[in-house]
């Protein structure tokens, strides 16, 4: 199996070169609101699109991605809340262990699961520790997982678990304060965390203005995930787009 962009995510992480990943709810995803997101993803320079959720309701996976390849080039990954949202219209999947977890079923339940299908769809792999991190409310991802969140102030928690982590041959360590999170994960946590591990650090949740945004990326930050922010203001795009400019 081709591992073509997690190696360019951590080329890029090892240049010292700033990403941005935009999160697609395909529950929310429209299809003027596609058109849109495609056309801010291209002018901020997106490195690729995550797509998935917690929790699928209303929205159809194959549909949505189908619809974002049609109106951009940009790399499509499956950021998988269970083991029913893969698609083969993908082209990776973020092969997520919820570290910060004890709950059985998202540290390896669901991905013995997943793994056939991926072997046969062909898509990409790509290992990486997924930890939570408490945000100052519940969000759906710690409540569909079953796990409590890492304190948001306990810096040296995330840090070790990340290390076992990348001890383990996880790709990509993510900290996540979950969709619609009320605080972004701290400055002191995300230096923490690089300071402790080598793979490329992805940052989501909370991220909802350019001073956040370039905090988090001053503070290690090699890839930060933007998803309700664009979806409540696409013109935050022009906001985005200067952080990345000036890095």
């Amino acid at each position: 199996m081709k591992k073509e962009i997690a190696n360019n995510i951590i080329a890029k992480a090892k240049r010292g070169e700033k990403q941005l990943g935009i999160l697609v709810d395909p529950d929310k995803a429209s299809q003027s609101f596609i058109d849109s997101i495609c056309q801010k993803a291209t002018l901020i320079g997106a490195d690729f699109f995550l797509v998935g959720g917690s929790l699928l309701t209303d929205g159809n996976m194959d549909d949505c991605l189908t619809a974002l390849k049609k109106h951009s080039n940009i790399p499509l990954i499956i950021f998988p809340g269970s083991s029913n949202q893969l698609s083969n219209k993908a082209d990776a999947v973020l092969f997520l262990s919820l570290l910060s977890s004890r709950n059985p079923e998202m540290l390896i339940g669901q991905q013995v699961v997943a793994a056939p299908y991926i072997r046969h769809s062909k898509i990409e792999a790509i290992s990486t520790a997924y930890l939570l991190i408490d945000s100052g409310k519940q969000t759906t991802a710690s409540y569909m997982s079953n796990s409590t969140p890492i304190p948001a102030d306990k810096a040296e928690i995330a840090a070790s678990t990340a290390l076992a982590g990348e001890y383990m041959g996880m790709s990509l360590i993510y900290l996540d304060g979950g969709s619609g999170a009320q605080n972004p994960i701290s400055t002191e946590m995300i230096e923490k965390v690089k300071s402790y591990t080598q793979q490329p650090l992805i940052i989501g949740g909370g991220i909802n203005s350019a001073d956040k945004l370039k905090s988090a990326y001053q503070a290690g930050a090699d890839v930060v995930i933007i998803g309700n922010a664009l979806e409540k203001n696409l013109n935050f795009a022009t906001e985005i787009k200067e952080v990345l400019t000036s890095f």
